[in-house]
């Protein structure tokens, strides 16, 4: 007689050993990162200059540059909110994850409002000098609708999706900061504030997802599909190495020197860059972030 051998009891999946610990750590970076961009940038007479400059030689490449950017903007709220909405509910109803959906909007709506309250109670600038209007515009609203919907719209992907979703919601944030600037709606450190604050509540939201949802946060690792294959965090990683030469470049050209011109966009295109490597490094950290996180498929339950 056969004796049937009985399947080991299986144990609650759980996300991959250490990673609580690196989003904690992640969340602390963008608070910190957020406090520090204020102090700087708005407190510090260097920084309100490096800010302010940037906003100013905006002015000179105002021009069809700056008519493509009002219609972006004013494009951004309908995009982000129809794109956001139709992923999160086509993945919520075809995939049933409710928990998931209510963590991610929530957190959304978090950011937006959390936004708000920040431009309304942080102090208007001091005065140091730097001639630039008093109210505080940071951080940028537009940035952060634009980041927050990107990032419900990678919270909510499947983990092979995720990298690629990660730079293209990564690259419509970063434009819509451009945007703002060109368009001199915003300071460079507004946008980055942005970044930082979508951070600061999509981090804790994306830990509870992959608590929470750990039976569908499995994957096969990087290059097993198109959504994970890693050009998607080389591309990043280039155009922010790019960046950082422009910016080097851009400010050793105003600097007191033999080699110092009078060029009027030197601050402007170090703007740009710093708006671009904030949020391709917040992409790529973020996307490695969750890659880790992620059970893999072949390996054993936790």
């Amino acid at each position: 007689m056969t004796i049937p051998r009985q399947a080991p009891p299986r144990t609650p999946a759980r996300p991959s050993p250490g990673s609580g610990f690196m989003f904690a750590f992640a969340w602390l970076a963008c608070v910190v990162g957020l406090i520090a961009t204020y102090y700087y940038f708005v407190q510090t007479t260097t920084g309100q200059f490096i800010d302010e400059s940037a906003l100013v030689e905006a002015v000179d490449i105002h021009g069809p540059a700056g008519k493509a950017a009002t219609e972006f903007l004013d494009w951004l709220p309908t995009i982000s909110l129809v794109v956001a909405a139709v992923v999160v509910l086509f993945v919520t109803v075809i995939r049933r994850r409710w928990s998931a959906a209510g963590i991610a909007v929530t957190a959304c709506i978090g950011a937006n409002i959390a936004t708000q309250v920040l431009k309304e109670v942080l102090p208007a600038r001091p005065d140091r000098g730097v001639v630039t209007l008093e109210l505080n515009s940071l951080p940028s609203g537009h940035t952060t609708l634009a980041a927050s919907a990107a990032a419900a719209v990678f919270l909510m992907a499947s983990p092979r999706w995720r990298p690629l979703a990660g730079f293209v919601g990564g690259t419509f944030a970063i434009a819509s900061g451009v945007s703002t600037l060109i368009n001199q709606w915003h300071r460079p450190a507004d946008v980055v504030a942005a970044f930082l604050l979508v951070g600061a509540f999509m981090i804790p939201a994306g830990w509870l997802i992959i608590r929470n949802g750990a039976a569908w946060n499995v994957w096969d690792g990087f290059d097993r599909h198109v959504g994970s294959a890693k050009i998607w965090l080389t591309l990043p990683v280039v155009i922010g190495l790019a960046s950082a030469g422009v910016a080097v470049y851009s400010l050793a050209k105003i600097a007191p020197g033999p080699l110092q011109d009078d060029s009027t966009t030197n601050y402007f295109w170090a703007g740009i860059s710093l708006i671009v490597i904030a949020g391709y490094l917040a992409t790529v950290a973020t996307t490695s972030l969750f890659a880790y996180a992620a059970r893999r498929r072949d390996a054993p339950t936790r």
